[in-house]
């Protein structure tokens, strides 16, 4: 029951027009003082619109006799001459002290709420005869055309489409069936019964890092800060003469909400028949996540679109703290002291940096004709694309999209590919590493064993039955991108690094890793588990984004149709990889990359 309301409230309340004209309240419409109020207030409304109408016609003719050119649009423009380009604008909400704020008077529960009864748990996973695919871009617009240039982009369906081609920036999309070599689909096959389902996932679309930042959307914001007053922008740049920077820093972007919303939503419909066995053991499911913003709020989201309003007493969240100095297998780059070694850590930058300096040029001249004042380098005009990106994904759309060609964009989702190839993935000496504390956490659950020796980025503090727990059916853990790249490669599934080393010179014609397929925003990764009446002992499937991977590159995985292993032979090959993995070596060795090293495996391999 609500509150009552205090004097000094009711002086904040608005004043309904009833309560404050007595002769409306009566029902009396005949006052004789309403009756010359609303002939003086039409008189004087009639009185100022055809003075406005001389006012007006007064001014054009004035304008006729003197110059035409008095309503030009330099004038128009002229009023907007305070907005300074690449200027911050950013709005905060909700307001601190809102004027309205009268929780009480709001109650989320006044009771009577009807009769309801939950109904059988969904499993489109497990009974339904397709599998719904996720296109991944509702919500964004994509540019009307692009820059008219030679060739087209080569996609693997032959149709180009800017949101699959953003490299890691790229919302998560139902990749095509036989895309990572298994022709088949994530429903459980014929035969077969999925018996639990181990989920890690992306955060969803995010704002760029830091706002301070010299080089990328922020940085770019900053050059055109810097030479405001002395730059002019015509042609397909002209919307630079009163842009601002609209991005904030780091935190989900409506669309990233949505995004984790829909995967939850995505995942009970999926798999909400394995609820049944915490209902049976009378349990809850524990899911993880990191301390992070974004992290935090994508495992919310997740949970909304997955339990429903309100989700606090369907689950467990575990809050792993994600600073340097704590363990912590969903951030292990905190505590591998060699990242922090551009030249071991991150070693993207420099082929990526060659590969943009090749395809960027054209566009660099092309662009260059359109503003005055502003020299462009390379680095700004990237920066551009990826504003394309991040504004598409916080604002719906960008205008920045249109400045490229179709070639250019697929220019710059391999420029991403050759970051993260190099950067946290099979091409990395630190990769493995960074994973291995995952990996050995899945065969922890999945062998139902606790880790005896925690040597990598595992935190022993938080690994006891009630934060770790182990014989559950459903995990789901939150992390980044780079982790689920380290992961995959520590899992050593190898298929990914097929048409091996990136190259910085050009684009091959087929290439078995694009970051757009495996680490777009809201990217996840299923573990499932099936019992087939074809195969002895539990199988496991490993999906990523909805295309399934080979297990045969595994030791004692064979090649299956539907791309299953034993989970006993898995494990024994998972057991391998953490035997040779040194993450004190890698993480805190001192060594030196070789000059024109290389790797398919993720570790430094040359020791």
């Amino acid at each position: 029951m609500p509150s009552p309301v205090s004097g000094d409230e009711k002086t904040k309340l608005p004043t309904f027009f009833s309560d404050a004209n007595p002769y409306i309240q009566r029902g009396n419409s005949e006052s004789p003082r309403l009756q010359v109020r609303e002939r003086y207030v039409t008189l004087r409304t009639s009185t100022a619109f055809f003075t406005g109408i001389l006012v007006a016609l007064a001014a054009v003719w004035q304008c006729g006799r003197l110059d035409a050119s008095c309503f030009a649009t330099s004038d128009v423009n002229a009023l907007y001459a305070h907005i300074i380009p690449g200027s911050p604008e950013w709005h905060d909400y909700p307001p601190p002290s809102p004027t309205n704020g009268f929780p009480d008077m709001f109650p989320i529960d006044v009771g009577y709420p009807g009769p309801t009864h939950a109904g059988a748990e969904p499993g489109v996973a497990a009974t339904a005869p397709a599998y719904p695919m996720h296109s991944g871009s509702a919500h964004l617009v994509a540019p009307p055309t692009f820059a008219k240039g030679k060739g087209k982009a080569k996609s693997r369906d032959g149709k180009f489409d800017l949101f699959r081609s953003l490299g890691s920036l790229s919302p998560w999309y139902s990749v095509e069936q036989g895309t990572f070599g298994i022709d088949s689909s994530p429903e459980a096959p014929d035969t077969c019964r999925i018996t639990g389902v181990h989920l890690l996932h992306r955060h969803g679309a995010r704002y760029p890092a830091d706002v301070t930042s010299a080089s990328g959307p922020p940085g770019f914001a900053s050059r055109l800060r810097a030479h405001a007053g002395n730059f002019t922008a015509s042609g397909p740049l002209s919307f630079l003469n009163d842009w601002t920077y609209k991005l904030g820093q780091e935190g989900l972007t409506p669309f990233g909400r949505a995004q984790l919303f829909d995967l939850g939503v995505s995942m009970r419909m999926r798999y909400g028949f394995l609820l049944k066995n915490f209902t049976e053991s009378n349990a809850l499911p524990v899911f993880r996540t990191e301390s992070q913003n974004r992290m935090l709020a994508s495992a919310q989201n997740f949970a909304l679109g997955f339990f429903g309003y309100p989700f606090e007493d369907q689950y467990q969240q575990v809050i792993t703290i994600e600073s340097k100095g704590f363990n912590n297998t969903l951030a292990p780059y905190r505590t591998c002291a060699n990242n922090d070694d551009p030249n071991k850590g991150w070693r993207g930058g420099s082929p990526k940096n060659k590969w943009i300096a090749i395809y960027l040029q054209k566009a660099l001249r092309r662009l260059q004709k359109h503003i005055n004042g502003v020299e462009l380098t390379l680095a700004d005009v990237f920066a551009m694309q990826e504003t394309c990106a991040f504004e598409t994904v916080a604002l719906g759309f960008s205008k920045f999209c249109e400045l490229f060609t179709e070639k250019e964009w697929e220019g710059f989702d391999y420029a991403y590919d050759i970051n993260f190839w190099y950067g946290v993935s099979f091409g990395s000496p630190l990769a493995s590493a960074q994973g291995i504390g995952y990996v050995q956490e899945l065969v922890s659950r999945l062998t139902e064993t606790p880790i005896e020796t925690h040597n990598s980025s595992t935190n022993a503090t938080l690994h006891n039955p009630i934060t770790f727990p182990l014989g559950h059916s459903l995990y789901v853990d939150a992390t980044h991108e780079v982790v689920v790249m380290n992961v995959l490669t520590a899992l050593n599934l190898s298929s990914f690094a097929g048409t091996g080393p990136l190259p910085s010179d050009h684009i091959p014609e087929s290439r078995s890793f694009r970051s757009a397929e495996v680490a777009p925003f809201a990217t996840n990764v299923q573990f499932q588990l099936l019992a087939c009446d074809s195969e002895p002992g539990t199988q496991i499937r490993v999906i990523v984004n909805d295309g399934v991977v080979p297990l045969h590159v595994l030791r004692g995985c064979p090649e299956n149709t539907h791309g299953m292993c034993s989970v006993d032979a898995f494990v024994d090959a998972q057991k391998d990889n953490i035997r040779n993995t040194d993450w004190a070596f890698a993480c805190g060795g001192d060594w030196e990359v070789p000059d024109g090293w290389n790797t398919t495996v993720g570790y430094p391999d040359w020791m």
